[in-house]
């Protein structure tokens, strides 16, 4: 009997470890992949500071938002396109990467931006071209035979454009 009971207790130790590694494991393939960070705009209540953020969840969203901008605790976070509230993780979950958001604090609302559409500042911007003309000249050949074609494009202020094509052909052709 003795005996008996000794060779449960042996047999029981290495079953249950195996049971218990078993469920570790299960519960790690079915909870998945932790959510990467994505991408996000966010301003404040009155756009003069915009900053990005990466967060893989609406919680972390809104604690990063809230330290970049300096805001006081508890913030709400809208769509700065429309004013649309941004409070469950679902419809987190739909925005796109880089999407614009507006952190308000207590007693603020969101308000459309003085001008239409979304104004994207850059820290460095492109220089403004004034082309009033741009004349470009292609020579080529589409016969070993021919004396040569010349295009001649010009392109005024950047939106005209006009070309003529200039073709030579072989020197027997010419001279009929």
């Amino acid at each position: 009997m003795d005996y008996a009971k000794s060779l449960s207790q042996r047999l029981a130790a290495p079953v249950s470890k195996c049971v218990s590694a078993s469920a570790s494991m299960t519960q790690q393939l079915l909870a998945g992949p932790a959510p990467r960070p994505r991408p996000y705009r966010v301003c404040n209540g009155d756009r003069s500071v915009r900053k990005g953020v990466m967060a893989p969840s609406l919680a972390e969203l809104l604690r990063q938002a809230q330290s970049a901008l300096a805001l006081p605790a508890p913030i709400a976070l809208v769509l700065d396109e429309d004013g649309t509230a941004v409070e469950t993780e679902s419809f987190f979950r739909t925005l796109e990467e880089g999407t614009a958001l507006m952190a308000l604090s207590k007693g603020q609302s969101w308000t459309a931006p003085k001008t239409r559409g979304y104004q994207v500042s850059l820290s460095r911007k492109p220089p403004r071209r004034i082309d009033v003309a741009s004349v470009t000249f292609d020579l080529y050949k589409t016969h070993p035979k021919d004396l040569g074609c010349l295009n001649v494009k010009a392109t005024l202020y950047g939106s005209y454009t006009m070309s003529y094509d200039l073709r030579c052909y072989g020197a027997r052709r010419l001279v009929k």
